[in-house]
């Protein structure tokens, strides 16, 4: 229980409340009784990071100051020899980060690699960090190691073979805060024949499909170069999209694009600070959500952005808007906080999050503390602050499906001083 804390609920704040916790589950908010062990704070909603590849805290600063498909081709070499204790650090150093920022949930999406025991080395790092995550296996059936059309050969295998390995994985992580996903690296790197394949599975299961959209105009260049159409009419029109696929970063999503994501019900991960890096552009957002689309917020891989912070992505993510806008009232607090926490939520098979704390939804909570950075201070009113001066520093306790995976600002699960010590050792053996 969260005693005498201030909670963001039903669209507001609400000081002396208690929030209780029964089987995972938020079971009551109601006036305090009067301090308890966790006392005190500011209660929110978890961050749900819609788009991450958590290999990449590997990778930090790789190919800094490059166009995007070179980058791609250096992040690409760099996954080619990825071992599973190397995915396993690299998970479990971006899952702490990103607890440590407030987020409980991730959805990550894993490039196409054939070792079942780098997958089994992510699981691992999941379950070990007590995160909740969607976990997209990579999946792609057009080789091209140019990247221009097709995905990295020497990381892909026949597509029935990977449909058979998500159905492993999904008996691995049954009865966990895991649930699994399809990743796709692109229109580009999946055929007619693919896309009819990968819908009838995911549908046949219920399963969210997550692939990156217009990050630059090269998918519609290269789209209309070798399909004779756009981006999105080319995955429109082999009818590989529906209301439970993410497109990620849709940077040049033009008005037609938007149009036919809504009219399908395709979800976004919005992905400011990885598109600052990469020079990709700013997504059109505020039209995104004047049409109806479901937008959530993603950091991106610790290769392009290069952390994965989710209170600094969750400031630049309102900041960008306004600057490129012009009009300092877009995107305030409640509105970011509904984006940040379930924007994309429906279509990722997670419950839906609006408004804040609520009764009945899975406790994954995290507790603010101002008072652990006075560069907060003082508070004039809580969402402002969090919104225009939180830092990790302030995020005291984070809960996971009812169980405190962070307190005090650090991991109960992950000997944090162990674990420092290993990833200096792996720096020292690869330099």
């Amino acid at each position: 229980m969260f005693s005498d804390v201030t909670v963001y609920t039903g669209g507001r704040w609400l000081a002396h409340q208690d929030v209780r916790i029964t089987d995972g589950v938020v079971s009551q908010i109601g006036d305090t009784a009067g301090p308890g062990e966790r006392s005190g704070g500011y209660l929110i909603p978890g961050f749900v990071n819609t788009h991450t590849h958590l290999q990449q805290s590997l990778m930090r600063g790789i190919a800094e100051c490059t166009p995007l498909l070179e980058w791609l081709l250096a992040v690409g070499e760099e996954s080619v020899t990825i071992t599973p204790r190397r995915a396993y650090l690299a998970a479990v150093a971006a899952c702490l980060e990103s607890l440590r920022s407030g987020t409980t949930t991730v959805v990550e999406h894993m490039w196409p690699h054939p070792s079942d025991e780098v997958h089994g080395a992510v699981i691992q790092a999941l379950r070990d960090t007590g995160i909740r995550a969607v976990l997209g296996r990579g999946v792609a059936d057009r080789p091209d190691a140019t990247r221009k059309w097709g995905f990295e050969p020497r990381l892909m295998q026949p597509l029935g073979d990977v449909l058979d390995h998500i159905d492993h994985l999904r008996h691995q992580v049954a009865g966990s805060p895991i649930t699994m996903a399809l990743a796709v690296p692109n229109p580009r790197s999946v055929t007619e024949r693919g896309m009819v394949a990968l819908r009838e599975f995911a549908q046949a299961r219920d399963l969210p499909v997550s692939i990156h959209l217009l990050e630059t105009p090269t998918d519609d260049r290269m789209c209309l170069e070798h399909a004779g159409v756009g981006a999105v009419e080319y995955l429109d029109g082999n009818g590989f999209l529906w209301n439970r696929v993410l497109a990620v970063h849709c940077v040049e999503l033009d008005d037609v694009g938007q149009a036919i994501l809504a009219a399908r019900g395709v979800a976004v991960s919005h992905n400011p600070l990885s598109n600052m890096r990469l020079g990709s552009g700013v997504a059109p957002v505020p039209a995104m959500l004047d049409r109806g689309l479901a937008v959530g917020l993603g950091v991106d891989g610790a290769a392009s952005n290069d952390t994965q912070d989710m209170l600094e992505t969750f400031r630049i993510a309102a900041y960008v808007q306004r600057a490129v806008h012009k009009r300092a009232d877009l995107l305030g607090f409640g509105e970011m906080l509904d984006i940040a926490c379930g924007g994309a939520n429906v279509a990722l098979g997670l419950p839906e999050v609006i408004g804040g704390v609520s009764v009945g939804a899975p406790a994954d909570l995290t507790l603010i503390r101002f008072d652990r950075d006075y560069a907060t201070l003082p508070v004039r009113d809580p969402g402002s602050s969090l919104l225009t001066t939180g830092s990790r520093s302030v995020v005291d306790t984070v809960m996971v499906d009812g169980q405190i995976v962070i307190d005090d600002g650090r991991s109960t699960r992950i000997d944090e001083d162990e674990f420092i010590k290993e990833l200096l050792a792996l720096d020292q053996s690869t330099s």
